[in-house]
């Protein structure tokens, strides 16, 4: 499963979604994790509402199972989640990305919780509601869950 972090530093979740100039993915498993690349953006990256930033970032992150962010607006959230990319921000400022990665993977070799088991079926044919799977998604960011 590929898991992504925004990040200005490579080492904490530190960065707003839509303003992240870097994005951090890894390759997790129940064996561990490797770096797989940084995504890098330009532009204006601004927090200003503008929406078309968000479409680089979106096409980068296909293949991703979930994106932590230090922050993220509504609509850059929704538009992960109809990508079946669950956005997650860590309950504390500046998580570090080792720590979680480590704890990402403890959990896989032990029982995921019943939102990651969603997010990693997401290759699979899902039968749910579009509304069910936004509305569970937001409650999972909104609760601010860490694994």
């Amino acid at each position: 499963m590929k898991v992504a972090f925004a990040t200005s530093d490579s080492v904490h979740i530190d960065a707003h979604f839509g303003s992240a100039k870097q994005i951090d993915v890894y390759e997790i498993n129940t064996e561990g994790s490797s770096f797989v690349e940084a995504l890098t953006f330009g532009g204006n990256l601004d927090q200003d509402g503008n929406e078309d930033k968000l479409a680089p970032k979106l096409k980068a992150l296909a293949g991703c199972t979930i994106v932590y962010v230090a922050t993220i607006g509504g609509g850059a959230a929704a538009r992960l989640i109809g990508r079946n990319i669950v956005p997650i921000k860590p309950q504390t400022e500046n998580a570090d990305i080792q720590e979680l990665l480590v704890r990402l993977v403890q959990t896989l070799q032990g029982s995921p919780p019943p939102w990651l088991r969603k997010a990693l079926l997401k290759g699979q044919p899902d039968k749910t509601l579009a509304k069910d799977k936004f509305e569970d998604t937001i409650n999972t960011v909104v609760e601010e869950i860490v694994v």
